[in-house]
């Protein structure tokens, strides 16, 4: 017990050992939140705490993956492979495997990932007629989640006026239909999506006070990471697990809540204290990761949020290089301006690409980054791209696994029936469907009899489709009889998918061969591997199962996976492009934070209250807080947003840094035409003798500059803040009133007041 305490700060150690009672732990970034969390189970463990008693959640497999292996190397794999630790989702999903009948639910139901459910509501917005440019199924699986995020199900959505009356005035007075029809469509063929385990797990706890006891008694110590980012749904469920005892301990940092637009609450940590009076509060302060710059103008910025835990956040880190700042005059240059500095510093200090992270408020910035990194070939990736289980050819086999553990899983039966091609067409599966539709059963059930259910089609066609059922039902058969592997190759090479994949022979045909391959490897370590990602595994998995991992378990455990959980070892040394809110939870040694200007960062749409305000700055302090050693910012005066040219100013959010911990010398890109290039070239004389020298700053780049009106002439290529480039047609009056047409390539022609133009030569 002594090693584990031993390797923890004082205020670490109070956290740890005070494992009885409600208990609140504010962790400032950086301060080893996640250690506490591990050895408080570890701590617990070693005092004797039954680990079939332990509720851990998190928010990602990855965390929970790595917390169990550290608590593996405390305390050992016995005890620490029986803590019921995962995300909430897995956990959840785990639950209603056991007990989802009482809902009507089979044990092997499909969870639905986001393109599982876009694709159903497409259909169901085609079947109604209705426009799918008015009805886009993202925006209508968001309006849906966000309600089953606050437990608001499909008939009070349609019972409620005021959301009700915000879908007409949004012109889509139909989505609490189609929510109706997802609702159905989903029940019928036995599948969950994401939110649905969240709802339906309130729904059970709720509706059935057995399993609700059941449950109490169960889990007599709860912990839960990242409180900060619960939504309603989450914060319900967990409140009425540890209302037994109230051994709940909640880990987190308001100070780094980002996700309200998926529904996370900050109110939930901030009046922990109003539903546990008696709670014990401890502060994680001490910063391990950044310098004292960092964290000091970190703490600068989150000061001015009204609506916090207050923390005073400290390190014994040293006090590093202030914060520079990063001034361009457009889009374009910035990303220039931010590639030389990645360059420069990588070269001058002979560091990795990884020690580097660019972070911006939107994917859309990362066009000019990328384009200037390629031209000084920077190796970059985008962070949370096409992970491997999104891609085509791994959800085509995918598919096939799915309707081989459920049959009733109408998605996975539309995307695999004629692939490979079987000669089945879009109006036999419409006939399907409508037979599906009005017997009200899946469509493999009409197409294991399809002759019965459809008798006018085609022999030939008939039996293709009898073919393809009694092929998946002979799979089904296996399930619990082989080992996920076994029946995994087996499903692959009798559904003709490997034949169809190895017949293209280019190189991409050969890629996604062997990406195929790869998820058969992974099914392989799988089938061998002793135990579950998900902790708990043993005591609700069926009997038959423990002998063969079978493939029901495994579909299981990668339908729960999420971007943050995927590992590109190709990726290993490039710099990381990606978004504020994909970097929580990271770190790197030198961070770029682009585009921090108003309306941009803050957001424009975060404009219209003081919450949301506070948001966008907890969204900057943790931009800030992923650096170790170096953080540098950029903004651009001008930028092309929806394919306009907008005038920026700085952000609010550089204002607020203490200025003490900012490089007072501002940088900009140099935009004064050397004597040497093609246009000077091409100048009249008059103008290479009248081109003035500009001086370079302390820092030595180059200062900003602006062209004398009296060097504007006819033929020469000039650009504007606004409307970009152009080129000047013709130069009409004198002294201040010098008037000069000109022709921009973005916006047509244009006459302006030279003295008010601020027209430069390019």
């Amino acid at each position: 017990m002594s090693e584990i305490l031993d390797q923890l700060n004082e205020a670490q150690q109070q956290a740890v050992t005070c494992s009885d009672g409600p208990v609140m732990v504010i962790a400032g970034a950086g301060s080893g939140k996640t250690r506490v969390l591990t050895y408080r189970i570890a701590y617990m463990l070693s005092k004797g705490v039954d680990p079939f008693q332990v509720l851990a959640l998190t928010f990602t497999n990855k965390a929970a993956r790595e917390m169990k292996e550290r608590i593996i190397s405390l305390v050992g794999r016995s005890d620490a492979r029986n803590v019921w630790m995962g995300t909430f989702h897995s956990i959840f999903a785990r639950i209603l495997r056991v007990e989802g009948h009482l809902l009507g639910y089979p044990q092997n139901f499909t969870i639905y990932d986001t393109d599982d459910s876009k694709n159903l509501i497409k259909h169901i917005i085609k079947d109604l007629q209705l426009d799918t440019k008015v009805y886009t199924p993202g925006m209508i699986l968001s309006r849906i989640s966000a309600a089953k995020s606050n437990l608001i199900s499909a008939d009070e959505y349609m019972l409620n006026s005021d959301i009700m009356d915000n879908d007409r005035i949004a012109g889509r007075p139909m989505t609490g239909e189609i929510f109706l029809h997802y609702r159905a469509r989903c029940f019928k063929a036995s599948a969950m999506d994401f939110d649905d385990l969240l709802f339906n797990t309130n729904m059970l706890l709720r509706d059935f006070p057995e399993v609700l006891l059941k449950y109490q008694r169960k889990f007599k110590y709860i912990l839960v990471d990242e409180y900060q980012d619960t939504n309603h749904a989450q914060y319900l469920i967990v409140k009425k697990l540890a209302a037994r005892h109230e051994n709940i301990c909640v880990v987190g940092d308001d100070a780094q809540s980002i996700y309200s637009f998926r529904g996370a609450n900050i109110q939930n940590i901030l009046n922990f204290r109003n539903d546990y009076p008696d709670v014990k509060t401890f502060k994680l302060e001490q910063n391990y990761r950044s310098t004292k710059v960092i964290v000091n103008a970190a703490n600068s910025i989150i000061s001015k949020n009204k609506d916090q835990i207050f923390k005073q956040v400290w390190t014994d880190n040293e006090d590093g290089s202030l914060i520079q700042v990063l001034k361009a005059a457009s889009d374009t240059e910035e990303g220039t301006l931010v590639a030389n500095s990645v360059f420069q510093t990588k070269m001058n200090l002979q560091l990795p690409n990884s020690d580097f992270a660019i972070l911006y408020r939107t994917n859309a910035q990362s066009r000019t980054i990328e384009e200037a990194f390629r031209k000084l070939n920077i190796p970059y990736r985008i962070y949370g791209g096409l992970s491997f289980y999104k891609r085509k050819e791994i959800k085509d086999l995918l598919a096939y696994f799915r309707l081989v553990v459920n049959t009733n899983d109408d998605e996975a039966f539309n995307r695999i029936i004629n692939f490979p091609a079987r000669g089945i067409g879009n109006t036999t599966l419409d006939k399907l469907q409508l037979a599906a539709a009005n017997e009200n059963v899946s469509l493999f059930e009409v197409a294991a009899s399809v002759s019965g259910y459809v008798p006018n089609l085609a022999r030939s066609t008939s039996a293709k489709i009898e073919e393809f059922a009694i092929m998946i039902a002979s799979f089904h058969a296996q399930l619990h009889k082989t080992s996920a592997y076994e029946l995994g190759r087996k499903i692959a090479s009798h559904s003709g998918l490997f034949k169809e994949l190895a017949a293209d022979q280019s190189e991409e045909g050969l890629s996604r061969l062997q990406n195929s391959e790869e998820l058969l490897n992974a099914l392989k370590d799988f089938s061998e591997k002793e135990e579950s990602l998900f902790p708990g595994e043993s005591d609700t998995e069926p009997e038959e199962n423990r002998e063969a991992r079978s493939l029901d378990l495994f579909m299981q455990e990668i339908a729960l996976l999420t971007d943050a959980d995927s590992d590109n070892e190709d990726d290993n040394n490039k710099v990381s492009l990606m978004t504020i809110h994909a970097a929580k939870g990271l770190e790197f040694p030198y961070v770029y934070i682009v585009g921090v200007e108003e309306n941009l960062f803050p957001s424009m749409m975060s404009l219209q209250s003081r919450a949301d305000i506070e948001e966008e700055r907890r969204l900057f302090y943790v931009a800030i807080t992923r650096a170790e050693k170096r953080v540098t910012l950029s903004y651009a005066e001008s930028r092309y947003r929806w394919g306009n040219l907008t005038m920026n100013e700085p952000s609010r959010f550089l204002e607020e840094i203490d200025e003490t911990y900012i490089e007072q010398t501002t940088r900009r890109v140099q935009v004064k035409p050397s004597a040497s290039s093609p246009v000077m070239q091409k100048a009249p004389v008059f103008i290479k003798k009248n081109l003035k020298k500009i001086t370079d700053d302390e820092s030595g780049t180059v200062a900003s500059y602006e062209t004398p009106t009296e060097l504007i002439q006819p033929g020469v290529e000039v650009e504007h803040e606004r409307f970009g480039k152009g080129k000047v047609l013709s130069i009409e009056g004198n002294g201040s009133n010098i008037k000069a047409t000109v022709f921009f390539n973005a916006v047509g022609q244009k006459q302006l007041l030279l003295k008010f133009a601020k027209l430069r030569i390019v």
